[in-house]
């Protein structure tokens, strides 16, 4: 199994613009295949150090990772919404 862990900064930290973003990343269970679980929330925090919103994607293999990279949705739908509205992001990807 592979885990795909995404830090946000966001441009507009208000709670609106957090929750669009949690939205957008959890549409993506249902729309990519290669997925096989998403978990996206907002920080409660806000402290100095915090990021606002958080991504983590479970896959069968490092193949799978590759493949969702190049997906239609998460390419033209999550990307460019997330690139809109995202200052700095922090990724990890590891197996388990």
């Amino acid at each position: 199994m592979v885990k795909h862990v995404l830090l946000n900064k966001l441009k507009e930290t208000s709670k609106d613009k957090a929750q669009e973003m949690v939205d957008i990343f959890l549409s993506m269970k249902d729309k990519v295949p290669c997925v096989v679980d998403v978990v996206a929330a907002c920080d409660y925090l806000k402290s100095a150090r915090s990021y606002d919103v958080i991504l983590e994607v479970t896959f069968n293999s490092p193949a799978d990772l590759e493949e969702y990279q190049k997906d239609p949705y998460h390419c033209d739908v999550v990307k460019p919404f997330v690139h809109e509205h995202r200052e700095a992001c922090a990724v990890v990807d590891y197996e388990f």
